[in-house]
């Protein structure tokens, strides 16, 4: 400090001395001990500043007439020029200079606060410490990760904060020149302020509680059951006649927590934004009146090509207030597929992104459809609405009304993945995103007081079930990056940096970032992670194991369903297994005549539907009654997904019932094998299909993409048949070899098989 410690720790001796407090009765009043208390008043260490904070409260006089030795005389204003004010020096480097030294009977402590940038602290979980009252923090230079509680944020320059100070809290430097930001602590009554450096830090709870102990909006709907060792077990609904997810849920958490976090957003440029519950209200609200002075009404359909721009969310709810029924899209859509979705679904209207060229391809669509309402997003152009601009004009109330649709009313539509044909539209209805609580709260184990990353584009059903429904019916907000393209190096700082608690992706995903150095990453704000989309090789489960210590938890549904089949919180996952059925869904195994199958053999995966059709199934195919009774019949609803079940209630997917193979009268599913081929290092990805054969009937191929460096040679060809023959049955390697570059997939990321085998049959037809 800039003072001597002798000097002031005479001047202590002397106030306590004047005050008539014996070193015991100091030593309490300061929150030390007797004996630390002694080496202090001699002189012998150095002062906290938290000391001589009590130490002023307890002897009736200001700071600065301890460690300066004058006394405050300023009561109108005090001016402290830059470079000036009373500089203390704390631990770890910290420096505080208070900015109001002489000004008296403050009712706050302004200070300019230098942080340095320690590497150690990088890693480590931050000292948290409480006290009394409140403070407020702007940042001048540099940034600085700030944590409430179990919120943890990233502040930059000219960003602040402002919280109560009870709440444990603590603050690092995360640029390497440090960082410099004004305090302003709010005196609190008792006159008390605690070290910010405490011996026993609080550190921040790291797994979800299970059972919350204070009722959430969820509460009014849904009733979940567990089973003596705390697994999900059964769930009941309530009012779900009546519900309405924007007003139920959304704008019931705004009106008890506004300023609850709903979503952390970050752009593609890396800059940050934050949306509280009462943002998405406020939104949600002035987007359902701009939509409606557009024309659009309840029961018209709206396509929304978003990619992930927060515009995505304030539609997604103004939709659900108005009754629209809402069809998320990829931006990968081009002309032929608008073209198809616009009449299939009757298209009312579309917001669209203004990146890249997807809006023109939408518009050359739309010349069939003059009627049709443009609104673009991010940008301007001819004949298209500008939302950024117009929105903004609208009210930000928008109230429930007796017609506002809920319950049964048609909310969504989602085109299905088409892997082998044309894509259906899957229509739901406002119970479905009940049917997303099991989703996030026994699945993704979300952290209330945590921040879900699921990786998903908004056209995808995928988004739905992590960056929506489920996490906020769980009061839990959600990270968003807005990226253009998929990079690991991109995204796996981010993990440290938001502090992210639970990750869902699918499994391509964790294949890319097992084949980084996971090791030069902080990956320890991490307390969950869980994949679907497509089955998850036991490759991929064991390295990723191995790199972070998590355990993906694998799940499995449909665009027709939400999460059917999974490894619930608290349950053992089997490697390569899909888990076991949700409690929300009768899950049953069926052969070609519609009997149950016997355990360990291949059936059908389907849910049973003749006494009860459970939240979160779909209503039907639109517009499509044929192929809807295709799939519902007989009292199940027929998933086109082939699995085995084992003694113990658990799923193994095979594949859809057109991917498996027959040859030599043997029924071979291709994840079996595509999961041992993944196996080896040098394969990114993989599909087997079947050949036709004149011996055999068919045989087995697998289309290779290698990962990048290595050669497709034929030795290769030769090594992989051989790992597989001593892997797996000798009769499922595959005869036939190829590698490609890409393989051919849906927009949403899934292979379409379909597409090789018609490329194979051209090949032998010529």
């Amino acid at each position: 400090m800039d003072y001597s410690l002798k000097e002031v720790a005479g001047r202590i001796k002397d106030l306590r001395e004047a005050k008539g407090y014996t070193t015991e009765q100091l030593a309490k009043l300061t929150g030390v001990s007797e004996e630390d208390y002694k080496v202090l008043e001699m002189g012998e260490t150095d002062f906290s500043f938290t000391f001589i904070y009590k130490c002023a409260k307890a002897c009736g006089v200001e700071v600065v007439d301890i460690l300066e030795g004058t006394s405050t005389t300023l009561t109108s204003f005090a001016i402290t020029r830059k470079g000036e004010g009373l500089k203390i020096l704390k631990k770890y480097g910290v420096e505080y200079n208070n900015l109001a030294p002489k000004f008296k009977g403050k009712l706050a402590e302004p200070f300019l606060v230098k942080f340095p940038y320690i590497e150690q602290e990088q890693n480590e979980p931050i000292k948290l410490s409480s006290h009394n009252g409140q403070e407020f923090d702007v940042i001048v230079k540099g940034s600085l990760k700030v944590q409430v509680g179990n919120h943890i944020d990233i502040l930059n320059e000219g960003d602040s904060i402002f919280y109560n100070s009870i709440i444990p809290h603590g603050m690092i430097a995360v640029s390497e020149g440090g960082c410099e930001f004004h305090a302003v602590v709010l005196n609190p009554q008792d006159g008390t302020v605690s070290e910010e450096y405490p011996e026993t830090p609080y550190v921040a709870q790291k797994t979800a509680t299970k059972e919350a102990s204070k009722e959430t909006v969820a509460d009014k709907f849904i009733t979940s059951s567990y089973d003596e060792n705390g697994v999900f077990n059964g769930i009941t609904f309530k009012n779900e006649d009546k519900f309405n997810f924007a007003f139920d849920c959304v704008d019931a958490i705004a009106k008890k927590n506004p300023d609850k976090l709903a979503m952390m957003w970050v752009a593609n440029d890396k800059t940050d934004r934050r949306f509280t519950f009462s943002d998405m209200k406020k939104y949600s609200a002035k987007t359902a009146n701009y939509f409606e002075s557009l024309g659009i009404k309840k029961g018209d359909t709206v396509m929304l090509v978003l990619k992930r721009h927060y515009q995505f969310w304030f539609s997604m709810l103004a939709l659900h207030k108005i009754g629209a029924i809402a069809i998320p899209a990829t931006n990968q859509l081009v002309e032929h597929d608008f073209e198809y979705r616009y009449k299939a679904a009757k298209v009312k209207a579309i917001v669209c992104t203004a990146d890249g060229d997807v809006s023109c391809e939408a518009e050359k669509a739309a010349k069939a459809f003059p009627e049709m309402i443009k609104i673009l997003v991010g940008g301007k152009k001819d004949g298209w609405n500008d939302f950024n601009v117009e929105m903004e004009r609208f009210s930000t109330h928008y109230d429930r009304t007796e017609n506002t649709p809920c319950g049964n009313d048609p909310m969504l539509m989602l085109f299905t993945s088409g892997t082998t044909g044309y894509p259906r539209i899957a229509t739901h209805s406002y119970k479905y995103a009940l049917g997303h609580y099991p989703t996030a709260k026994h699945w993704h184990n979300v952290n209330p007081d945590g921040l879900h990353f699921t990786i998903s584009d908004t056209g995808w059903g995928k988004a739905l079930w992590g960056k929506l429904y489920g996490q906020w019916l769980c009061e839990a907000a959600q990270f968003t990056y807005d990226f253009d393209r998929f990079h690991s190096e991109d995204i796996l700082p981010m993990f440290a940096k938001y502090n992210i608690t639970t990750f869902c992706a699918p499994p391509t995903m964790y294949r890319f970032f097992i084949k980084e150095d996971l090791s030069k990453y902080d990956l320890s704000s991490i307390e969950y992670a869980t994949t679907a989309g497509e089955a998850l090789n036991p490759e991929v489960f064991n390295q990723f194991k191995k790199a972070t210590g998590l355990t993906i938890m694998e799940g499995f549904g449909q665009t027709e369903t939400t999460l059917s089949i999974a490894n619930f919180v608290g349950s053992t996952p089997k490697i390569g297994s899909m888990g076991r059925p949700s409690p929300l869904y009768d899950v049953v195994v069926l052969d070609p005549d519609g009997n149950e199958c016997k355990t360990g053999d291949t059936g059908e995966i389907c849910i049973r539907v003749k006494d009860n059709i459970p939240c979160g199934l779909f209503i039907g195919y639109y517009l499509d009654e044929e192929k809807t009774n295709e799939v519902w019949h007989d009292g199940y609803y027929h998933t086109g997904d082939q699995a085995t079940m084992d003694e113990d209630g658990y799923l193994w997917y095979v594949g859809r019932i057109d991917d498996v193979i027959k040859s030599s009268g043997y029924r071979i599913g291709p994840f079996e094998i595509e999961s041992v081929i993944m196996e080896l290092p040098y394969v990114l990805e993989c599909a087997i299909t079947p050949v036709p054969d004149e011996v055999r009937g068919q045989i087995v191929k697998a289309t290779i993409v290698l990962v990048k460096g290595t050669e497709g040679t034929d030795d290769l060809k030769k090594e992989i048949q051989e790992y597989v023959k001593t892997h797996t049955a000798p009769y499922k390697y595959p005869r036939i070899v190829e590698f490609v570059d890409e393989l051919p997939k849906t927009i949403s990321g899934k292979v379409r098989r379909v597409e090789i085998r018609k490329n194979d049959m051209e090949k032998l037809n010529k």
